[in-house]
Parts: C-alpha cells; structure tokens; sequence
C-alpha cells in the first residue's frame, strides 16, 4: 500500500506540472491584454503607463520567459500577485479553498448516502412503485441545470417558506462562539449543498440500483439464501458491500465535476468559494488569480482520486492482494 501511494504521488507531480503548463499557455493564448484591466481599474492609463504596467508585471517578456519565471515560483509555492485584488494569488486562494471544500464534501457525501439508500431501496422491488419513483426523482434531478435546481429551492425555502438563509457563508452579526457559529455555517450551507448534491443524488441512485439487481442475481446470493440468510443480512453483509465499489470509483473520477459545478451554486448563493473567485477573477481578467484556482482544483481532484484509490483497496481485498 505505501509503494502504491508513492507511485500515485509521483505520477500526481508530473501531472500537476503538465496542468501549470497547460493552463498558464491557455490563459494567455485567450484575446485581451490584462495591462487594459489593470489601467482601468485605475481610471484609464496613457500607452507610456501601460507599458509600465506591463514592465511592472512581466507582461513585456516572452511568453516562454513567463512560463519559466511562473513555474519557478509555484514550485516554491509563490503563485504571483493579483492584478485584481493587489493581494498574493496563494492567500486569496487559501482563504476561499476552505469554503469550497466544506460546500463540495458535504454535497458529495449527502448525494452518495441517500442515493445509495434509495437505490438500495429501490432495488428490493423493481417493479414496484418505490422503484418508478425513483427512477422518476432521479431523472429529474439530473436533467434539471444546476442553477435552475438553486433558484427553485430559494423560492421555495427563502420566500414562500423562508426557513434558510440564500446568501453567504454565516450571519456576521452573531458571536463568534464556535458553537454558534459552527450552526450558523450549517444552516447557511443547507441550500447550496442540496442544490449541487442533487444532481449526483440521482446518479448514484441508479447506479445503486443497478448495481444492486445485479448482484442480488448472482449464484452466492441464492446460495446465502438457500442457506436461511436472512434478507437484512443479505442486503448489507453481502450485496451492499459489492455494490458500492462502482459508485465509490465513479465518486472519485466525479469529484472533479462537483467542484466545477460548484462555480454556479457559489454564484447562485454567493458561498464565498474558490467558484465565486473564478467568476470575479475571470471578469477581471485577472490571470494570476485564475492560475492559482485552476492549480488548486487539479490539486484536490488529483487527491481525492488518491483517496478513491486507497479506499477502493480497502474495501475490496481481491484489489490489495493482487488478484
């Protein structure tokens, strides 16, 4: 297992480093000159103060002599300076990334629990009606856009029924207790967690129940039964345990899509994330700021595939002997 995680840690290195090339050559093959924003910003700027602009930032230099500069200064973790904010890339960067991880693990770990029960549940009578429902629930929820998923539960959880709040992270008027606050945060992560866990809700719902039809068919099902198991220990000793290794490699290869999708439901409720960062960062044309978020999501998708990877080992042991 540790040779393993070393391997997995080279190869995330080397495709960490191909990812800082890729985006920073990405960013600045796009049209339009970040001096412009910069200037503007300031009120407008003559060519001679745009120039200094660009001497200032580096922006005068060969793209390559950039691209070695950047580098040089992510491998020691200084990922430049704002042109936006006027503020280090790393600090604007850590101060959000936590917001974004709380929203995105909360929103992952609510779609895999209750669409794997209802799958399961769904399951243990195909044709029945508990099974159309969710089949129907589940289409649903994946065919609606996020955002549009977002402004339903605002009309309906903040006008017509206003139990939770729709915007920001917590209330700064209350104490800073951490007790309170810690309830605050929750009550305000409620609706943008339900918003982006949705949609995963309904994947993981038929994967489930696919997934569980499937191994309720198979020979050492009806061996365990023709053996007196009983259906609950059938069901979770045996079926379950088999079933959940599919959804558990489709949540780490889906990890990176949750936090994409995090961008709109950040936006929608304005969670002070990495996704509302990306969206004022990207207006600005701020490229610096738009590295480091790009940096930093390949960072945590590389990691929880890392996770996916050590787990899966752990709950299959078939995996971790080798056979």
């Amino acid at each position: 297992m540790l040779m393993i995680v070393i391997r997995r840690f080279l190869h995330a290195f080397l495709l960490i480093s191909a990812v800082l090339v890729l985006n920073f050559l990405l960013i600045h093959i796009a049209p339009g000159d970040p001096a412009e924003v910069i200037a503007g910003e300031m009120g407008g700027a003559t060519e001679e103060m745009l120039a200094d602009i660009r001497t200032s930032y580096g922006l005068d230099k060969p793209v390559y002599v950039q691209l070695g500069t950047y580098l040089g200064k992510a491998l020691t973790g200084d990922l430049g300076q704002s042109f936006f904010y006027n503020a280090p890339v790393l600090d604007l960067v850590l101060d959000r990334v936590g917001a974004t991880i709380l929203l995105v693990v909360t929103a992952l770990v609510f779609a895999i629990f209750i669409g794997t029960l209802l799958g399961v549940l769904a399951s243990h009578n195909p044709k029945g009606i508990t099974s159309g429902l969710v089949t129907l629930v589940s289409v649903i929820g994946y065919s609606a856009p996020i955002f549009w998923t977002g402004m339903m539960l605002v009309i309906l959880f903040a006008w017509l029924v206003p139990i939770f709040p729709i915007s920001g992270m917590f209330d700064i008027t209350l104490s800073d207790d951490l007790w309170t606050r810690s309830i605050d945060i929750a009550h305000h992560l409620v609706l943008p967690a339900l918003t982006l866990g949705i949609v995963y809700l309904a994947q993981y719902a038929r994967l489930a129940r696919a997934s569980m039809l499937e191994i309720l068919g198979s020979d050492y099902i009806r061996t365990a039964r023709s053996k007196g198991v009983s259906e609950i220990s059938i069901y979770t000793r045996h079926a379950l345990r088999n079933a959940i290794l599919p959804i558990v490699t489709i949540a780490g290869l889906q990890f990176g899509s949750v936090v994409s999708g995090a961008v709109l439901v950040e936006t929608v409720f304005s969670w002070p994330g990495l996704g509302t960062l990306a969206f004022e960062s990207i207006l600005a044309r701020d490229f610096p700021t738009i590295l480091g978020i790009l940096f930093f999501s390949s960072l945590l998708v590389i990691l929880a595939n890392l996770v996916t990877d050590v787990i899966y080992r752990i709950v299959d042991p078939r995996i971790r002997t080798g056979n």
